[in-house]
């Protein structure tokens, strides 16, 4: 769990919710789309980084769902869903990924540097 990285998930679901919606003519299947990927970040979250963290990131998603209705409006469908999923991207990776995936590329790199002579 500790290298799944929730940035992209998070994301596609949002991105990939809306297009189920649209492709389909169905919200509710959409929803779908997004509830399924909500619940695998919310799973990874709790086992990674706790109770508090997800609870974060989800209000996160919630509001970014909400937020794209309203912008919606103004700056058009699209760019509204690509905005604010990219926003979402951004708060799962600085509050959950980053620190669990920097993690994980520290031994690789020591290995590297003693491969090269380094260590």
């Amino acid at each position: 769990m500790r290298a799944v990285p929730t940035a992209p998930l998070a994301a596609s679901g949002l991105i990939g919710g809306y297009a189920v919606a649209v492709a389909t003519g169905s919200r509710p299947l959409g929803g779908v789309v997004i509830a399924l990927a909500g619940g695998a970040c919310v799973t990874i979250w709790l086992r990674r980084d706790g109770r508090r963290t997800a609870a974060v990131l989800s209000g996160v998603g919630a509001g970014a769902f909400v937020l794209s209705h309203a912008l919606g409006p103004l700056i058009g469908a699209w760019p509204a869903v690509l905005a604010v999923s990219a926003a979402t991207a951004a708060a799962c990776w600085r509050l959950s990924d980053a620190d669990h995936l920097q993690h994980r590329s520290r031994p690789v790199a020591a290995a590297a540097s003693e491969l090269e002579g380094g260590a």
